[in-house]
């Protein structure tokens, strides 16, 4: 999604900076070359004619309405996914007497983090909790050292931060995604 928004924000740019700069400059004086839309200093956006052209068409303005309509869903889409929270913000967690309590999403988040940090192998690790709070999903992030081995990393991170955070919590599972990058290292020096 994030791509997506900037590619759009970019795109949106350009054609507001192209349209909204010629408007000036032919405004300001500028001789507009001959593809331009505008003529002069002194042009209307749409002539008379330009605005009539299609009215007795019949298919004119449902085909204008039907692309305004589709314009408006993609932007609404758009701005729904933009807004949307992508971190939980807190996770539910099962006291026993059944009104539960809650726990900031970027506690369990650092908490985890922490712990992941200090597994042998692992130079750094970023967490992230998404889904909802009654059912969390992580997605971890790891950077590796030079001598790690990730099966025994990925082993060592479920049994002891994962587990440890599922329990906490008090939550029947923690469906976990993680990536791991190794750390990059400047070649060794034969002599």
């Amino acid at each position: 999604m994030r791509v997506v928004n900037r590619v759009l924000v970019g795109l949106a740019g350009l054609v507001l900076v192209a349209l909204g700069g010629g408007v000036l400059a032919i405004g300001l004086g500028v001789r507009p070359p001959a593809w331009w839309i505008h003529d002069g200093p002194h042009d209307v956006l749409l002539s008379d004619s330009e605005r009539t052209r299609w009215r007795d068409a019949g298919w004119w303005w449902p085909t204008v309405l039907a692309a305004l309509a589709v314009l408006l869903l993609l932007a609404l889409w758009w701005l729904v996914a933009a807004l949307r929270r992508r971190r939980l913000a807190t996770v539910l967690v099962d006291t026993g007497d059944g009104e539960g309590a809650l726990l900031h999403g970027r506690a369990l988040e650092d908490a985890l983090a922490g712990e992941a940090a200090g597994v042998p192998g692992i130079a750094r690790a970023h967490v992230l909790l998404t889904g909802r709070r009654t059912a969390p999903a992580a997605r971890v992030r790891l950077l590796l050292a030079d001598d790690a081995d990730p099966a025994t990393v990925l082993h060592d991170l479920t049994t002891g931060p994962l587990a440890h955070a599922r329990d906490s919590a008090r939550l029947a599972a923690l469906p976990t995604e993680v990536r791991m990058r190794a750390a990059g290292h400047r070649a060794e020096r034969v002599s």
